[in-house]
């Protein structure tokens, strides 16, 4: 008797290609897009998710367009769920309300936690599928999760947040590919999306992430304030539109001096600035962790997608803790720290401050731990 698989499918190589491999290796598939688009024109509030043109990148009509032109050329259903409401209360309304509060978010970790490995998973059982597949460069070797075999590709960084429940029941059939091989294999199969350019943005963010802000959020100029002297150096455009470690576009009164964002607080509308030593880091501390293995004494933690991970010493697990090996620039609340062990992925977490500044910031309001409660 044949597995039944649920793919979530983007209109994107990725999710073409495994959705056939899996049919192609016996599974009884089941092709499904996740609705996200709203069919309204877009309102600057923050307590609706934004319309229309912002949805251009991805899981757009069009791309359920192509979804569905993969799933007859493989000859298997397909479906378009409606996750409006879904998305707007686990994605959208977080999103904004972290920029609200100074903090800068990781929409695309979250969406897999809670939508595409929660709601969706769950969704599946209901109809009597036993797993969830997806596009996703990661490999799952038993109930561990593993960097993608593509260095350039490897999206582990966004699926520290799976329930450790769900790993039995999903599926990464392109994580041991490189992005070439899998554009190979479309062309050879067929599939109408093998030359499908890249998504680069947020699916509900069109163009400028700034203006999208400014059309969301209330924000005013305000004062950019060096954050060791407490000299007003310059003027921001918005609290909410600026993000730790940022250099560009900040307003400052002599542009030649060397300063970067270190400190956002919305409410006061003040920015803080200082030297790139106010920017390094040694340590940090989570909230919202999620762990998939039970943490070392020492791990690797990153804390960008793009960015290499640095050896850290976990000083404590309530609250979780880690001191750093070397300097780490920029640790921004709201985004993610994510622990492996090697190519294994053992959890993350949710940056709720930075630790053992070198520039001596922590503990002071302009510390980037700004929190609002």
């Amino acid at each position: 008797m044949s597995k039944k698989v649920l793919v979530a499918m983007s209109g994107g190589v990725d999710s073409s290609v495994s959705a056939y491999l899996l049919k192609e290796a016996g599974y009884e598939v089941v092709g499904a897009m996740m609705r996200f688009w709203p069919e309204e024109p877009p309102r600057p509030t923050l307590d609706i998710p934004p319309k229309g043109r912002a949805w251009e990148s991805c899981c757009t009509p069009e791309a359920a367009y192509e979804a569905r032109r993969v799933a007859e050329t493989l000859g298997i259903p397909f479906y378009l769920l409606d996750y409006r409401e879904t998305f707007e209360e686990e994605i959208i309304k977080p999103f904004l309300e972290d920029y609200a509060r100074g903090r800068t978010p990781n929409p695309c970790a979250r969406c897999n936690t809670f939508v595409k490995f929660g709601a969706l998973l769950k969704q599946a059982q209901r109809l009597g599928l036993d797993y969830v597949a997806t596009g996703h460069y990661v490999r799952r070797e038993g109930e561990s999760l593993l960097r993608g075999i593509d260095p350039l590709k490897d999206q582990s960084y966004f699926l520290w947040g799976t329930p450790r429940e769900a790993l039995p029941h999903l599926l990464f059939p392109v994580g041991g590919m490189t992005k070439a091989e899998v554009r190979a294999l479309a062309e050879r199969a067929g599939l109408p999306t093998a030359r499908k350019p890249e998504s680069q943005n947020l699916c509900f963010v069109a163009g400028d992430l700034k203006e999208f802000l400014r059309e969301r959020l209330k924000v005013r100029p305000g004062p950019l304030v060096d954050a060791l002297t407490g000299e007003v150096v310059g003027e921001h455009q918005g609290a909410s539109l600026y993000t730790i470690g940022q250099r560009k576009g900040l307003g400052l009164f002599k542009p030649h001096l060397e300063r970067y964002v270190v400190g956002v607080d919305p409410l006061a509308n003040v920015v803080y600035v200082g030297p790139r030593e106010a920017t390094l880091w040694l340590g940090l501390e989570g909230e919202e962790a999620n762990l998939l293995a039970e943490l070392p004494e020492e791990v690797e933690v990153q804390v960008r997608y793009r960015t290499p991970p640095v050896r850290a010493k976990v000083e404590s697990l309530n609250p979780l803790r880690l001191r750093f090996a070397t300097p780490v620039f920029a640790v921004t609340p709201g985004q993610s720290a994510v622990f492996y062990q090697g190519e294994r992925l053992l959890g993350g977490t949710v940056i709720r401050q930075g630790l053992y500044n070198l520039a001596g910031l922590e503990g002071k309001p302009q510390a980037n731990a700004l929190t609002f409660s």
